[in-house]
């Protein structure tokens, strides 16, 4: 980055709020769009989005596609053994989305239930959870852009793990769609961006933007535009 004044940011484009290619205009928004650009603008450089995912950041990271993942990358101790992370800048837990029409699910307890079916997105901190969790319902791991919301619309799935912005996305576009909340919040996780690992400098100067935005309003200016303010990490 600092020999070509480019900052290369790897980001999902399909993460509602988080980094999602507009429908209408195709141009990139979200929190983390913005905070990119931001932290282009603070570093002096341009900034170019290389659209990557959660299965592919680490490999993206260590085969030099990108010089930061900034897409509410949740902190996890399998990540954290091949990318180094930033102080956090947001904090979610996880949440389920079935259908308005559903006959059994009504609340959490409802899901890890015999004969149910709970889709999760490869990859993700709900992957993880469900495969360690549920002890009753089956997981479906599934890995293409909206396959989650297909499988509870055509019925080979009773729900889907999300976390909130995801959660938020459905309730805005889906009429069918019923978020499921847990009583008390479940497996909270915070969310970072991601480097390389070996190179604390360039984690040191990541840190201070993230300090910075906190401090400056930045964070919480981007969180509101995007009704992300619930999960915003203020620590």
């Amino acid at each position: 980055m600092q020999r070509t004044g480019l900052l290369r940011v790897c980001i999902w484009p399909d993460y509602y709020a988080i980094s999602f290619r507009n429908p209408y205009s195709g141009e990139f928004q979200g929190l983390d769009i913005d905070m990119a650009r931001a932290f282009a603008q603070d570093l002096g450089a341009r900034v170019s989005f290389v659209e990557s995912g959660f299965p592919t950041v680490v490999p993206d990271l260590l085969g030099d596609r990108c010089d930061i993942g900034m897409f509410g990358i949740g902190v996890t101790a399998e990540r954290a053994e091949k990318v180094a992370f930033s102080k956090p800048y947001l904090r979610s837990g996880i949440y389920a989305v079935s259908s308005q029409t559903h006959p059994r699910i009504l609340r959490w307890s409802d899901l890890d239930q015999d004969g149910m079916v709970v889709a999760v997105q490869k990859g993700t901190v709900m992957d993880h959870y469900a495969s360690q969790a549920f002890r009753k319902a089956s997981v479906r791991i599934v890995s293409g852009p909206q396959e989650r919301e297909e499988e509870v619309q055509s019925g080979r799935a009773d729900a889907f793990l999300t976390d909130y912005p995801y959660g938020q996305r459905m309730l805005a576009v889906h009429q069918w769609a019923h978020l499921i909340t847990p009583e008390h919040p479940v497996h909270t996780t915070p969310y970072a961006y991601a480097v390389v690992p070996g190179d604390p400098l360039w984690l040191e100067r990541v840190n201070r933007f993230v300090d910075a935005v906190k401090r400056d309003g930045r964070l919480e200016a981007a969180a509101a535009r995007f009704r992300l303010t619930p999960i915003v990490a203020r620590d």
